[in-house]
């Protein structure tokens, strides 16, 4: 049974990832074997050079600094600690002496957390195992240190912006550095110097790997005397090896090191050990490639202090975004990371909107309050930058007090959206933003409007819902949206048949996205004459109807558009095949409209067919006829023909 303090960790590690990817239970286990550590100002958390203890820490309170060692011995700053922050985490991923210095720049009070009670976690949450992987050839602290050791000629700065990103298959540009298993220890010495590589692979006659022998086996072994230098290779070798395929990309390569624990991985012909030896993957090779992971552009938006350095983030986070598209990568997967990066830089600009409000006198929230992301952003779809969509929703207080903490509110919120607006999320037209007051309001008053948009089914309420009832808390603890789904769910027990079929109804809207000639229907006048919508046409058809049907089946806290599809696939086993092809006609509709963005430098929304390639054309077309299937499935289910 958790104690106090127990208790008091996991209220603190709940809102930091990745303990906040845990369940209460699991979580409440962890924090039950937390060890809590006061460190006075100059102490040392640890030493290079150390071994892993089984813990890493999490900074309660205070400062830590982290130092590495240039070639004469001299500290530099690599990176400095604060609050919230995750350092010694490679015990965790690789078990591995320290490479660091930490020291205590102030006083200090740390949560020491047991790594094996935490490793037994990953495998039961992937996003954990997600983080991890990013984390561990991501973090900006381990990508410094690599380039400082192999570029030695330039001082490297803690802010430096760090490479490109390298989401991709590793190629080796050259020929594995192999040796025999009879040769001496000190023969493969000499060749991983001459060669300047840090492994080199045992093989037998037919050139398959059967062992590898590292820099740290030379130290172990070699170094401590332990074993003579003209002893064979294979008394000190690693054996067996980890294989993988040639083409594994550096996401596969990353999860596969922290479940195995290996610190290198050989490729080979078909990535097994019964096939030619073709290259060897490194902890420090993805550490090089990977200097601009999702991991390190969400570490330096928690370090932002200006919107102008959030911009350049979010910059980064879209070349992110077009190496992704590139690659081919699973939308589902593009989703999630960059959905996770405008959330940080939604709480930074509260965070920054906070300290706006304390320096001009304001104070502290007069009432616990969640910022509500709306529309694309709520359904965890928002790639490229559009117009913001968004809401505020406070805790119900006294009528007394409701006008000041509601001013309290709206003064936040114009510091939000304004932040919000100098990062590249334009202000949106139709003033769908927390700053207006019809959407800035207490727990009472959201349950108030949404129950008259589910009442009075008018075309400009329908219209709000296809944008509000994709609400998402991104700021609290979530309890005041969980408040008003519960709500929404009750009032759909005496609304369910009309409101949905007026939901459906709307969903109806737009005609087929093709002519009876087949060809694109395009807009007739105006700025985009000529140009096809992907947005009204086809992804938004799709969108609607999987809001309705899901609000039918009565699944709550299920935004995103391909997660409905998913669920709903399972709800309803008839209709399976349906919804799996409506769920990759969205994704494709999606992946077109974001190349297009990318490729304009817009939105990607409008599109005009004859500059299609003819691959493009044959894909928009296909991702057509789900649409149409779909809008069957509302008219029938919700019997649209009668009430038209």
């Amino acid at each position: 049974m958790p104690n106090q303090v127990a208790y008091r960790v996991y209220d603190f590690l709940k809102e930091i990832a990745p303990f906040s990817y845990l369940q209460k239970e699991d979580l409440l286990r962890v924090a039950s074997r937390v060890e809590v550590r006061y460190q006075p100002p100059g102490t040392v958390v640890f030493r290079p050079g150390e071994p892993p203890r089984d813990r890493f820490f999490v900074v309660k309170e205070g400062a830590i600094e982290l130092f590495s060692e240039d070639a004469e011995g001299n500290e530099l700053l690599v990176e400095r600690c604060g609050e919230r922050d995750i350092f010694g985490i490679r015990p965790l991923l690789a078990k591995d002496n320290y490479i660091f210095l930490a020291r205590a720049a102030e006083e200090s009070l740390l949560y020491a957390v047991n790594s094996e009670g935490f490793r037994d976690l990953i495998g039961t949450y992937p996003r954990v195992l997600e983080y991890l992987a990013t984390s561990m050839a991501g973090s900006s602290r381990y990508a410094l240190e690599y380039r400082a050791a192999h570029r030695p000629d330039r001082a490297i700065q803690a802010d430096e912006p760090p490479d490109l990103p390298a989401l991709q298959s590793i190629h080796q540009s050259r020929e594995p550095v192999i040796c025999r298993a009879n040769e001496t220890i000190i023969d493969a010495a000499k060749r991983m110097t001459e060669m300047n590589v840090g492994s080199v692979v045992v093989v037998n006659d037919e050139q398959w790997p059967i062992g590898i022998v590292t820099d740290r086996d030379l130290r172990r072994s070699v170094a401590t005397g332990m074993v003579s230098r003209k002893a064979p290779v294979f008394t000190i070798m690693s054996s067996p090896v980890l294989c993988i395929e040639r083409d594994a990309t550096v996401t596969e390569i990353q999860i596969e090191m922290i479940r195995s624990g290996y610190h290198h991985l050989v490729q080979t012909v078909d990535g097994s050990d019964k096939s030619p030896v073709t290259g060897v993957v490194s902890e420090h090779d993805l550490l090089l490639l990977q200097g601009n992971s999702p991991a390190v552009i969400i570490q330096e938006i928690s370090r932002a202090r200006t919107t102008a350095y959030l911009r350049e983030l979010r910059d980064r986070a879209e070349r992110l975004l077009g190496s992704y598209i590139d690659k081919e990568v699973a939308i589902g997967y593009i989703t999630a990371v960059m959905t996770q990066i405008n959330d940080e830089i939604i709480r930074k600009c509260i965070k920054l909107g906070l300290a706006s409000m304390q320096a001009e006198g304001h104070g502290n929230p007069p009432a616990l309050f969640d910022w509500l992301a709306l529309g694309s952003q709520g359904r965890g779809e928002q790639l490229l930058r559009t117009d913001q969509d968004n809401a505020l929703i406070f805790e119900d207080v006294t009528s007394a007090r409701y006008n000041t903490v509601k001013d309290y509110f709206l003064k936040l919120s114009d510091y939000v959206t304004e932040y919000l607006n100098e990062v590249g999320f334009d202000y949106c037209d139709g003033d769908m933003m927390a700053s207006n007051p019809k959407w800035c309001l207490s727990v009472s008053m959201w349950k108030e409007q949404f129950t008259n948009w589910m009442t009075e089914t008018t075309a400009e309420n329908m219209l709000n819902t296809s944008i509000f009832f994709d609400y998402r808390g991104v700021w609290g603890d979530g309890s005041l949206p969980d408040k008003l789904t519960q709500h929404i769910f009750g009032e759909m027990k005496f609304k369910n048949t009309r409101f949905l079929a007026s939901l459906a109804s709307a969903a109806l809207q737009n005609p087929s996205p093709l002519t009876f000639f087949r060809n694109f229907v395009v807009e007739r006048s105006g700025e985009h004459k000529d140009f096809f919508d992907l947005k009204s046409r086809a992804m938004r058809p799709l969108t609607d109807a999987a809001r309705v049907l899901i609000l039918q089946a009565k699944q709550g806290n299920i935004n995103n558009t391909l997660k409905r599809y998913e669920a709903l696939a399972k709800l309803e086993p008839q209709n399976a095949e349906l919804y799996r092809e409506a769920a990759k006609a969205h994704e494709v509709l999606t992946r077109l409209r974001t190349e297009l963005g990318l490729k304009r430098g817009d939105n990607g929304r409008f599109v005009k067919p004859s500059e299609l390639s003819q691959i493009h054309r044959l894909l928009l077309r296909n991702s057509f006829t789900p649409v149409k299937e779909i809008q069957q499935l509302l008219e029938v289910r919700f019997q649209l023909n009668y009430i038209r």
